[in-house]
């Protein structure tokens, strides 16, 4: 099932409900950064931290930065992978973006929860992305 025919319908699935959400709400530019769909000018209460990815599109207010953008390229390929069992298993994983498994693999650093100091060392989480 994983990484399947079902997994990405799953994904697709996904994507259409990030554009139905997202597209209504945002207020700002609609763009695309390779694979990933990025709607922006999203309110606060519209998603966590600095930013959602659901299937292909990252809903945010601002948080667009190459880097952040870097990982969430690395969460459309764990929705392709994972397709609807993702979030299930994103939320096993655990809210604590230093222990899961999600976040370390798209790239805490990337993501805005590690800081580079010479050598990586953990943080207080950032509001940057999701």
């Amino acid at each position: 099932m994983l990484d399947s025919p079902i997994s990405r319908v799953g994904f697709g699935f996904a994507t259409a409900v990030g554009l139905l959400w997202g597209v209504p709400l945002s207020v700002g530019r609609i763009k695309r950064h390779g694979e990933l769909i990025i709607c922006t000018g999203l309110p606060k209460w519209a998603f966590r931290r600095g930013g959602v990815c659901v299937g292909r599109v990252y809903i945010t207010n601002q948080n667009v930065h190459p880097r952040v953008l870097k990982h969430e390229l690395v969460h459309v390929d764990q929705w392709r992978r994972y397709g609807m069992l993702f979030p299930i298993l994103y939320g096993i994983a655990g809210n604590n973006p230093l222990t899961n498994r999600f976040e370390i693999e798209a790239g805490l650093e990337d993501g805005g929860y590690v800081r580079n100091t010479g050598g990586t060392r953990p943080s207080q989480p950032s509001s940057r992305s999701s």
